[in-house]
């Protein structure tokens, strides 16, 4: 599965992220919190959610709004070994 990583810019491109490289990075830091930008499907990151925690993670997901109209948001994803 490949996701999408929150802009930095706002006429920026969202970078593709793979599950695998995720894990990865989790497995090396114990714990990592993600951004994932609003492309990214919400069914999509419920798996992304639901494959962590089947492998024993703790996994904290919220959707941040950062100003007034409805498509300014994120979601964030706090992964804990």
């Amino acid at each position: 599965m490949e996701l999408k990583l929150a802009r930095e810019e706002l006429g920026a491109k969202p970078k593709p992220i793979k599950l695998e490289e995720i894990e990865e990075a989790v497995r090396k830091e114990g714990n990592k919190i993600f951004y994932f930008d609003r492309e990214n499907s919400h069914k999509d990151l419920m798996e992304m959610v639901d494959y962590f925690e089947e492998r024993g993670f703790s996994v904290y997901f919220r959707t941040l709004k950062y100003g007034l109209s409805e498509q300014d948001y994120i979601y964030e994803v706090h992964i804990l070994t």
